[in-house]
């Protein structure tokens, strides 16, 4: 058990960690159905607002488990959809920022909404990560294939997160104390974002 909880703790600080590329707009080679993937994993910002949206599906429980990630992701197909059309959106990069220090504080507070609630925060926050994919995706690429890239990854990065929350949980009298050090650090790494320290 404590070696589930040193390498659940691990993750988290590796994750926690600056990243040299962000998934922002302007950066790299984007297209196609693998860039779309690849997009959210290329950001540290993204990847640890869409884990902690699994670890908050994951405390919520029940159909909230899949509710409140199958929310984001749709309305991130949403602020997708704005971004590849050039809608104007306010506030993206302080909204995607603000999203890690929320879910990040919903996860160390262990959060308990109604389901509704949870999934109109995380739907908020989509649009803003989905926005940023969009406005990502080159004027040649296949907006469809783009879109089902990023939506995947997602989708993908959530199923770590609801995994990882249930693991934690099953360690008893510690799981509270791991999920409180997790959340806690994606907090703080986006208190950095905001700050531009990461």
């Amino acid at each position: 058990m404590k070696a589930a909880i040193r390498s659940g703790l691990l993750a988290l600080a590796a994750a926690s960690l600056p990243a040299v590329a962000h998934a922002h707009t302007g950066v790299g080679d984007a297209g196609g159905l693998v860039h779309g993937f690849m997009h959210p994993v290329g950001g540290v910002d993204h990847v640890l607002a869409m884990v902690a949206v699994g670890l908050f599906a994951s405390i919520l429980g029940g159909r909230a488990l899949w509710l409140v990630p199958a929310s984001f992701v749709v309305m991130m197909a949403v602020g997708g959809l704005l971004g590849m059309q050039g809608v104007a959106v306010p506030f993206v990069e302080i909204g995607i920022a603000a999203s890690v220090v929320v879910l990040g504080l919903a996860v160390a507070l262990r959060w308990n909404p109604p389901t509704a609630a949870a999934m109109g925060v995380v739907s908020l926050f989509a649009i803003f990560h989905g926005y940023a994919h969009g406005a990502e995706m080159p004027l040649d690429a296949s907006g469809l294939q783009y879109a089902l890239g990023f939506m995947a990854a997602t989708a993908l990065l959530h199923i770590a997160g609801i995994g990882a929350g249930l693991a934690i949980g099953r360690v008893g009298a510690n799981s509270a104390t791991a999920m409180r050090f997790g959340g806690s650090a994606m907090a703080l790494a986006g208190v950095g974002l905001m700050s531009g320290y990461l």
